[in-house]
């Protein structure tokens, strides 16, 4: 028997719709902070003065701190439906059932998108208090031009072996976690045709793995370069 605890969307319907939009939304958010950290291929000054631009433009644009907010929201909201979405389904099925047949007609990604999407929660909480935290609250030093200093804190990070190989691990699990996410969260809000969803499942596939596999290359970029020694 399917459990009737409405929890905090009303019902398991709403719950899957918020958890595909929100998704979705954050899918947007990645592709915008990725277009914002490939100018950390850029070093010496020049990308520094540059990144530092960047990053004051996204704390005090008043649009962009609105969905700054607005991404916050999602990442709480995401997070909160799928723990539901979880706990929902393990106790709907029938455990013999679920042991039996588990590997048929599933991906691991799919079985394992609570544990992906913890993990994905951790990165972003050990992220934020790494970056977002020391950009608004921490003693950040200033470049040329007056702004803080955000790119030398970035790339000290990645000058880590320890931290450029936990960002790794972390992405590789956002990108098995964007695998069947992205795809699934079409179909979720009615948007499937035996047309054009085989063309959306390869598209968000391509998307889960290209967008995480910038972010790393990224982050190996720093660590190899080192471009911080230069300053």
């Amino acid at each position: 028997m399917a459990s009737t605890s409405k929890g905090l969307f009303g019902s398991s319907l709403a719950r899957k719709y918020w958890m595909a939009a929100t998704g979705l939304f954050l899918c947007t958010f990645l592709v915008g902070h990725l277009l914002g950290n490939l100018q950390l291929f850029v070093i010496g000054e020049e990308g520094q003065l540059a990144f530092n631009e960047y990053g004051k433009f996204m704390t005090t644009f008043p649009l962009v701190k609105i969905l700054s907010y607005l991404t916050y929201a999602s990442v709480i909201l995401h997070t909160v439906d799928g723990i539901m979405l979880a706990r929902q389904n393990r106790a709907a099925r029938p455990v013999g059932y679920v042991k039996e047949n588990q590997g048929i007609n599933t991906s691991w990604a799919s079985r394992k998108m609570a544990l992906l999407g913890l993990l994905t929660l951790f990165f972003i909480v050990v992220h934020m208090k790494s970056f977002w935290y020391e950009m608004h609250f921490g003693k950040l030093g200033t470049d040329p031009n007056g702004n803080k200093d955000l790119w030398t804190l970035t790339v000290t990070a990645f000058e880590q072996w320890w931290y450029t190989a936990f960002y790794v691990v972390a992405l590789a699990g956002l990108a098995l976690h964007l695998s069947h996410g992205a795809s699934s969260a079409f179909q979720s809000l009615g948007v499937n045709h035996p047309k054009y969803t085989p063309l959306i499942n390869k598209m968000m596939t391509a998307f889960a793995w290209l967008i995480p596999a910038g972010f790393i290359a990224v982050a190996i970029f720093l660590f190899v370069v080192q471009p911080g020694q230069e300053l």
